[in-house]
């Protein structure tokens, strides 16, 4: 009975060390235990229903399992001005740096350079550095299927795109749909009309009303952040196909679907990667493998065999056997600018995208 007592006794005793041992062990190695501020700067609302939004949701999200204190600064400018701002934040103790827009480029390089121990990230940016990385997906993907509901949708044969700036990032979603809208419809024209804006209501107004009074289109679509074209399309009763949030609940009577993004995808593993101390600096272009991209759920006026031609195609997708710009792809004059058998390159798609595809009508 002795022994045994002993042996109980012992056995407490492990039990008891090895928690006590859990516990600071955990003390040592969560990272999370500890609150991290991040700065988040931003080129329109933090509530705009769209591109800044689809970023706010994400790191919401990521902020309650990584413990982050986020900031964000809505409409940051532009230029040298945006330097102090990023300057102050990490004055505040952020450690680490988002910037959400293209255009912030040059002015987080120059912030970057100066704060190693900070880390950035710049959201379509294309230049890194040792403490930068760039991020951005393969958005076009989700582009090419909701040019399949266009092209199925439209009876006019005639579908507007409201868009930003003829950039490759913009030129390279017109020609996905474009070719989506193609593949299902060879008849069908895709009309761009431009806002030469990111955020500007009253210049999508006139894009998306010059495209209206213009043509018969019946179906469009949108590669800006402004949510005036949802708007006149509800009012006019023409489909609307949007981009990064799924607004259905907005616009019940005539939203189709929209390609959307799901950043926590990307943020929480790559916030961990800092607050573990391993870091990458690496230019992400993530497809819908990594689950940062999706098309929308489609919407009760979408027929069931869309959504099939459509569920089929992101398959192929997502099984890697086909992606859009797979060749032959020929440009509005009827040259060939990918050979049969072979597909654009990266480099191509990311810098190099300053011409359409076959179907696309440039206003």
């Amino acid at each position: 009975m002795k022994q045994f007592a002993l042996i109980t006794l012992a056995i407490v005793i492990a039990i008891v060390i090895g928690i006590f041992y859990i516990q600071v062990n955990k003390k040592e190695t969560d990272v999370t235990l500890q609150k991290t501020r991040v700065a988040v700067i931003m080129n329109g609302d933090r509530n705009d229903h769209s591109w800044g939004e689809s970023h706010v949701e994400a790191m919401e999200k990521v902020a309650k399992s990584l413990n982050l204190e986020v900031a964000y600064l809505e409409h940051a400018p532009f230029g040298p001005e945006l330097e102090p701002i990023i300057e102050a934040e990490i004055a505040k103790g952020a450690k680490v740096v988002i910037c959400n827009s293209f255009g912030y480029g040059e002015q987080e390089l120059n912030v970057a350079a100066r704060h190693p121990e900070v880390k950035f990230f710049h959201a379509t940016g294309i230049q890194t550095a040792h403490n930068l990385s760039t991020y951005f997906g393969r958005i076009y993907q989700m582009r090419y299927l909701s040019g399949l509901v266009a092209g199925m949708m439209t009876k006019t044969n005639e579908v507007g795109y409201v868009a930003a700036f003829p950039i490759s990032e913009v030129n390279r979603g017109i020609n996905a749909f474009a070719m989506g809208v193609q593949k299902v419809n060879p008849e069908a024209k895709v009309f761009v009309s431009w806002t030469h804006s990111w955020v500007s209501d009253s210049t999508a107004t006139e894009a998306t009303n010059k495209l209206l009074n213009n043509h018969d289109v019946d179906v469009l679509t949108v590669h800006t952040d402004a949510l005036a074209p949802y708007e006149i399309a509800e009012k006019r009763d023409v489909w609307i196909i949007g981009y990064n949030l799924d607004n259905q609940e907005r616009y019940p009577k005539r939203f189709l679907t929209a390609p959307v993004w799901r950043w926590e995808n990307f943020y929480e593993p790559r916030l961990l990667e800092v607050l573990q101390n391993k870091f990458t600096s690496r230019s992400y272009w993530l497809g819908a493998e990594s689950g940062m991209i999706e098309l929308s759920p489609m919407t009760a006026s979408v027929p069931s065999s869309v959504k099939a031609m459509v569920e089929s195609e992101k398959q192929k997708i997502a099984d890697g056997v086909f992606d859009v710009f797979y060749g032959p792809v020929y440009d509005t004059e009827g040259n060939v600018r990918v050979e049969a058998g072979e597909s654009m390159t990266d480099e191509d798609m990311l810098n190099h995208f300053d011409w359409y595809v076959k179907g696309v009508v440039n206003e």
